[in-house]
């Protein structure tokens, strides 16, 4: 038997947070312990960064992330778990550069995520960057992210993409967010964890490893989070449940199943405060927020599965099927004067979605004159059906109920993509990148309460080709310099094509907007020592035909194409593991986003000011953690 104590917890805790106490209820292995001692104090604690990360999105092959032409990092388990509360996706992004994660300990709003500038402008869930969970989307084929459903308690690393080779995962791709869960190690083991807080947050969570020397492997975890929020009206709860299950079929072959659920009930939401309302008390709740009691509400279940085969010497194939469905309801604060017109959709938005795919891709490896060359080709499909139902959000004199129907449409968008990658060393000190991408997005959508005359059905295709080539080249054992250079689009959201005017005038989808379209720039170099690793990428990045917020009222936004927009940028990290369990970790990002041309907004502002999105232009992190364990029996 191993009893394993809990390591010491970073100097400083998560924001918000006047108590943590963790509690290991049961740890229990079943494989031979035989010959295991007691380790020496300050020795044998493991390393808080992989100095030498090995990475999977950047290639679909496990590489070495120095080797390669592009901005890529590891969060590691010890990261993701030590200190942390494991709820929301920021808490392990917080040291990655390039990467603004905002928690806004708002629940009913999910985090802001933005990658190099890319998803600056979503004001809820995650536009331009594309999220996955063991290789399942997390983002739909419209380009629109949830991550609702990610488990860090059981999650073994997350891997952050950045710059022109994230392109090759499609439709708004400014970056690639990959969780990946954790392998059970051999034997048996259950772990179980309470966590306590200010405002009364909690979470309580069971995890089981199974690892039979037969091939099979299990980890299955479930959690529960609840909090009352620091402002009123902020409560919410989340139960989480995910699993998954490898067998090794046989010597060439492995199958994994992988599931999870989420039920989110009735998230409180207290809207953003004026000025004059933050000065007077900031734990107040938005104006409308307790009257139309906002809220809303997420479930969701998903499944997959991915078969992996070994063929032959120089071959490997890899098959990913997924289907799930989400069901969300919110109710906003819209005033109920302001819903008095017959073609408003109403204050309650009701989402029924389901989604499947596939992704077949064939690696093959080889020699060309003496040297090695590596070939990936794969197809992806990805369809999404989204319901999408408006209701007002009163009964007579009573608020914040479903009312009386105004929104009925059945809306459905997917893409079909090929894609091929190559991977070449023409010498031992050059590595040369290069992939390219063709995408396809079409969208329909069929109104069920169309007025007569106006047609029910309506659609747009969207489509790109996106080049992308890279060059490594390794200045010295312990130095790479890269460079890089590709393409990339992003298509409107669903939400983003919803209307075509503020008052309802003009009905059907906004299909008038086109795709953004990107070139990137990216150069930089990668350095690494016995315990140091230190990165450093400049980026530019000009787009054209940027979305934005044309014009919003009464619930409602309307976007618009702008001209070109532009974002430079530099990121610099480094990870140093010290003596004696001490580890540091510092983070630098500095962007500049400017429009390079004005445009309007709100119908009557000229926005001439060369500012675009809300990404901060600079940012620093910083952190120094211990990692001690000084006993184990």
């Amino acid at each position: 038997m191993k009893i394993q104590p809990l390591c010491s917890l970073p100097a400083v805790l998560p924001a918000g947070l006047a108590l943590l106490c963790t509690a290991a209820l049961a740890a229990t292995t079943l494989a031979a312990t035989t010959g295991e001692g007691a380790a020496v104090a300050g020795e044998g604690a493991a390393p808080a960064f992989d100095l030498e990360p090995i990475v999977i999105s950047a290639t679909r092959v496990r590489e070495a992330s120095a080797e390669l032409p592009m901005s890529i990092d590891l969060v590691g388990r010890q990261q993701i778990s030590e200190g942390q509360l494991q709820v929301n996706l920021s808490e392990p992004l917080i040291g990655v550069p390039g990467v603004n994660a905002q928690m806004r300990q708002n629940y009913a709003q999910d985090l802001q995520i933005s990658v190099r500038g890319f998803g600056a402008r979503s004001s809820f869930g995650v536009r331009g960057v594309r999220l996955y969970a063991d290789g399942i989307p997390g983002t739909m084929p419209d380009g629109q992210g949830q991550f609702s459903n990610f488990d860090l308690g059981s999650a073994d690393r997350v891997e952050v993409l950045r710059g022109p080779f994230s392109a090759l995962y499609g439709n708004s791709s400014g970056g690639v967010i990959s969780v990946f869960t954790q392998d059970a190690p051999p034997g048996e083991r259950v772990d179980a964890s309470i966590e306590y807080g200010s405002y009364d947050t909690q979470r309580y969570a069971a995890k089981e490893l199974l690892g039979l020397a037969g091939g099979f492997n299990l980890v299955a975890d479930a959690s529960h989070f609840a909090t009352d929020g620091y402002r009123n009206h902020s409560a919410a709860q989340r139960d989480v449940f995910n699993a998954k299950a490898a067998w090794q079929l046989d010597d060439a072959s492995r199958l994994t199943l992988i599931a999870n659920v989420i039920d989110l009930p009735d998230a409180q939401d207290p809207l953003g405060l004026t000025r004059s309302q933050l000065e007077a008390d900031r734990e107040q709740a938005g104006t409308g927020a307790l009257a139309y009691n906002t809220r809303k509400s997420v479930q969701q279940q998903q499944a997959g599965a991915h078969y992996e085969r070994t063929l032959g010497a120089n071959d490997e194939l890899s098959a990913l099927l997924y289907a799930g469905g989400r069901d969300t309801t919110q109710y906003q604060a819209i005033p109920k004067a302001s819903e008095g017109s017959p073609t408003h959709p109403g204050g309650v938005i009701a989402l029924n979605n389901g989604y499947w795919g596939v992704d077949l891709h064939l690696t093959d490896h080889r020699r060309i004159a003496g040297t090695p060359l590596q070939v990936t080709a794969g197809v992806s499909y990805d369809t999404l059906d989204d319901g999408r139902r408006g209701y007002l959000n009163f009964i007579g004199d009573e608020l914040g109920v479903k009312g009386q129907l105004r929104r009925d449409e059945n809306d459905m968008v997917y893409d079909v993509d090929e894609y091929l990658q190559l991977q070449w060393d023409p010498a031992s000190r050059w590595r040369l990148e290069a992939g390219v991408r063709n995408s396809t997005v079409p969208v329909s959508s069929e109104n069920h309460l169309a007025a007569a005359g106006t047609p029910a059905d309506s659609g747009v295709r969207y489509g790109s080709v996106d080049p992308v080539a890279g060059v490594t080249w390794r200045a010295a054992s312990a130095l790479d310099l890269y460079g890089s250079y590709g393409k990339g689009f992003e298509t409107p959201t669903l939400d983003e094509l919803a209307y075509r005017s503020t008052n309802g005038s003009l009905p059907g989808l906004n299909f008038a907007l086109r795709t953004a379209r990107s070139d990137n720039y990216e150069f930089g170099l990668k350095a690494g020592a016995t315990h140091m690793r230190a990165t450093l990428a400049g980026f530019t990045i000009r787009t054209v035909d940027e979305l934005a917020v044309e014009s919003n009222a009464a619930g409602r936004s309307v976007y618009q194409n702008i001209p070109a927009t532009q974002r430079r940028g530099a990121e610099f990290a480094l990870q140093d593991d010290l003596s004696h369990g001490f580890s540091s970790q510092l983070a630098y990002t500095y962007i500049q986003a400017l429009t390079l041309q004005s445009y309007t907004t709100c119908i009557v502002v000229a926005m001439a000011l060369p500012t675009c999105g809300s990404a901060p232009n600079s940012r620093v992190r910083h952190g120094t953690s211990a990692n001690h364990c000084a006993w184990t029996i």
